[in-house]
């Protein structure tokens, strides 16, 4: 699998990620991801948190980038899909799971992405790239800690983004968002689980966390998932 590190090995930067972290991406197995599509983005999405799944591609579209950077692309579904504003966008996938790269990097073979195996949560040593859009799609539900910690995701990209770039993304929330009748017991258990981390995690909070970091964003509700958009100054 071709990873690019920068400024140092893979393994070094693996090798510093808290246990927590770690066990949240290793839910990802093979087996998990062969059936993501359709049973997490199919079923749960639509059903659980009434969020279908139409919507967040519709995301992609009003935010893809010619270059692009994506962390936690889970298979990669959104980016087979989406329309790219070139035929051959520039690409980069960030995850800590070797996996997920893996299952992503061969679904989008035809762009022949870039892979950094990184912790979103630290610095993501990415050297002099720019890019267009950064997509974190479900990503923030899966990070341990609450919104306040999650956030530095947002630092951690910024320096990447190109003045004009968008950086967008959607969540599951435990509070302030319109939950279905089956989204709390699924929630706890995800949460018990550790496939998610987000029993704190609040619209209140999001919302902060992006004001306090940009001038213009939009902060959307669509069942228990919170879609944001950042238009970068």
């Amino acid at each position: 699998m071709p990873t690019h590190p920068a400024d140092g090995s893979d393994a070094a930067v693996v090798a510093e990620v808290p246990d927590q972290v770690m066990a949240g991406a290793a839910v990802y197995s093979r087996r998990i991801l062969a059936a993501y599509d359709l049973w997490v983005l199919g079923f749960v999405c639509s059903a659980v948190w009434r969020c279908p799944r139409r919507y967040m591609l519709r995301q992609y579209d009003r935010n893809v980038g010619r270059r692009h950077l994506d962390l936690g692309p889970g298979t990669g579904f959104f980016l087979d899909r989406c329309a790219f504003p070139v035929d051959r966008p520039h690409l980069v996938l960030a995850d800590l799971n070797e996996e997920v790269l893996r299952k992503t990097a061969g679904r989008l073979a035809r762009y022949r992405p870039v892979m950094y195996r990184r912790d979103v949560l630290q610095p993501l040593e990415l050297g002099t790239a720019r890019f267009d859009s950064v997509g974190m799609n479900f990503l923030l539900h899966c990070m341990p800690g609450g919104i306040t910690e999650k956030a530095v995701v947002f630092d951690h990209v910024l320096p990447y983004v190109a003045p004009g770039g968008r950086i967008f993304g959607a969540t599951v929330l435990a509070h302030g968002v319109r939950h279905g009748r089956l989204a709390p017991k699924a929630l706890e258990s995800l949460n018990e689980d550790e496939v998610m981390s987000n029993r704190n995690d609040s619209l209140a909070d999001l919302d902060a966390a992006l004001a306090a970091r940009f001038e213009s964003y939009q902060l959307r509700v669509r069942g228990s998932v919170a879609m944001f958009e950042v238009s970068v100054v």
